[in-house]
């Protein structure tokens, strides 16, 4: 995984580390009032987790003991959250950067990005980062979709907030967002014009 994703950001793109905010008309009802975290992007395509959808009947305290991780602190509270559709079966944790290991993509100076067994590990020992979202599945797109899709009228683009992405007001953190960016979503349209 980490290969994958050091490939994808080996170039910066201009929305890696930026929050994409799914519009009203979204298409796809697996993204619809969606708030994604783009971990990376590149001309090789992008790569993002949703941090505000979350799994049904699923803590983290369920994901470690099926991992077999006996779990030193109490993760029940955790929420396990629905990070996109491609490998819906692998685990992702989105975290701040005090927690750093050589697996781990290191985003910007407020965000990094570990999918190995070592930080679910951490996690449960209460040595892992400070801050976290753990996530089952991404979302990804290929060179040149999500630019296309933004360009659609799919997706309003929106700086990154550390207090939307790891806050745990889950089903409040899409109008958040697009109160962030000064969107009242009453007003926007579904379809594209042009003037």
């Amino acid at each position: 995984m980490a290969r994958t994703l050091r490939g994808l950001a080996g170039e910066t793109g201009h929305l890696t580390g930026m929050l994409l905010v799914a519009m009203p008309g979204m298409p796809d009802p697996r993204f619809a009032k969606s708030v994604v975290y783009i971990c990376a992007h590149s001309p090789q395509g992008a790569m993002g987790l949703i941090v505000n959808q979350v799994a049904p009947d699923l803590t983290l305290t369920k994901i470690v003991a099926q991992l077999g991780i006996r779990p030193e602190i109490d993760l029940s509270h955790v929420p396990v959250h629905v990070g996109g559709p491609v490998e819906s079966g692998r685990g992702f944790v989105l975290h701040s950067p005090d927690y750093v290991q050589e697996s781990t993509l290191v985003i910007d100076d407020r965000f990094a990005l570990t999918a190995t067994l070592d930080v679910l590990k951490a996690l449960a020992e209460g040595s892992g980062p400070r801050r976290h979202v753990f996530a089952l599945g991404y979302a990804g797109w290929a060179p040149g979709q999500l630019d296309a899709e933004i360009q659609a009228n799919g997706w309003l683009v929106a700086p990154a907030d550390e207090e939307l992405v790891f806050g745990s007001d889950n089903d409040a953190k899409w109008q958040k967002a697009m109160a962030r960016i000064g969107v009242d979503p009453v007003l926007l349209s579904s379809t594209a014009g042009r003037a």
